[in-house]
């Protein structure tokens, strides 16, 4: 069978790795899967153009109900979606967008959401039925790099190296755009970092919204303490996270974060802002620490360095809470036998 896949794939986000999973989970079944940018249609017209001019085209996947799954809403052919978390979170609260979705929704043979909290939204904003939504949590895969050298990370991101070693490097993973928040610890840290010089706060993430990303630079170049990192490929950046104090999540909104979880499988531990996408997968003190303001982030953050046994209880928990519930074997087949249903 061959399939039309349509997710978002630039820049390359959280969305856009997921996305390449998943198609190699379908092309390992035996079927031929087309994975699109969404971003090439400007409406559901163009999708069904493209089918009718493909007639092998045979069934279709979404990544988002929204960005993707509104352009597969007229086509003749069948189709599933998996909820890409902005969709679920933010997305509905806009009437028009909300319509739209409810549309795909009942058209698609199946959805899948990565946590059981958004397959509950899903229901409640978006009156679908219960028996269409599989819940899936994300596979992770970590893969770091041999030829990755710390000091030079570093000092490309314009922090000053001698006692690189004494450093306590906090990394925010993150795509430049308004939804991950960027700047929300920004004042509070670079006051901690007057008061103790060795703890200082990278950036490091694709720029996705030219305005913020301009905002960002103007912020860092200006704040001590606070540093931008060049992005780097997957496997430099699992050897970055391998390498700092702690990996940090700021977001507004997740769907399911994939830096958390790659985090936790790497043996890092993780300080994520307490939002619902992210409370689904850091339970507190157990695998991870949550936030919910710039000030508790620097308490939590404080207590990570002090508390030796919370640091080796969290680090512990988190990789087996990956291992045991984002296994890439589970995850697998769940999609082919999903894809099976739309023969």
């Amino acid at each position: 069978m061959k399939l039309l896949f349509l997710a978002c794939l630039s820049p390359k986000t959280g969305n856009h790795t997921t996305a390449e999973r998943i198609r190699s989970y379908i092309e390992s079944a035996g079927h031929t899967c087309e994975l699109r940018d969404a971003g090439e249609f400007q409406s559901p017209a163009d999708v069904v153009n493209l089918v009718s001019e493909n007639p092998q085209f045979e069934a279709a996947l979404a990544i988002h109900l929204f960005k993707a799954g509104r352009l597969l809403v007229d086509i003749q052919i069948p189709f599933g979606v998996i909820f890409g978390g902005t969709d679920i979170n933010e997305d509905v609260k806009v009437e028009q967008k909300r319509v739209v979705m409810q549309q795909v929704l009942l058209k698609a043979r199946f959805a899948v959401a990565f946590t059981d909290k958004l397959k509950e939204e899903a229901e409640l904003f978006l009156v679908a039925q219960s028996s269409k939504i599989y819940v899936q949590p994300q596979g992770i895969q970590t893969e770091v790099t041999e030829k990755f050298c710390w000091t030079e990370f570093l000092r490309s991101s314009g922090i000053r190296t001698e006692h690189a070693d004494e450093l306590r490097v906090f990394l925010l993973v993150c795509g430049l755009r308004r939804v991950k928040d960027p700047l929300y610890l920004v004042d509070v840290f670079s006051k901690w970092h007057c008061e103790n010089l060795l703890n200082v706060l990278v950036i490091i993430g694709p720029k996705i919204d030219p305005v913020l990303t301009a905002e960002v630079e103007a912020v860092v170049k200006r704040t001590a303490g606070v540093f931008l990192a060049q992005e780097r490929c997957q496997q430099e950046l699992h050897a970055a996270m391998k390498r700092c104090f702690a990996v940090v999540n700021s977001s507004i909104s997740e769907g399911m974060s994939a830096a958390i979880l790659e985090a936790m499988h790497l043996g890092v531990p993780v300080l994520a802002r307490d939002i619902p996408g992210n409370a689904a997968v850091v339970q507190h003190e157990v695998t991870g620490l949550l936030y919910s303001s710039p000030q508790e982030f620097v308490h939590q953050s404080q207590r990570l360095l002090s508390d030796h046994e919370l640091r080796k209880r969290v680090v512990r928990n988190g990789k087996l809470c990956v291992e045991m519930h984002h296994g890439v074997k589970e995850e697998r087949e769940t999609y082919q036998r999903l894809v099976d249903t739309l023969h």
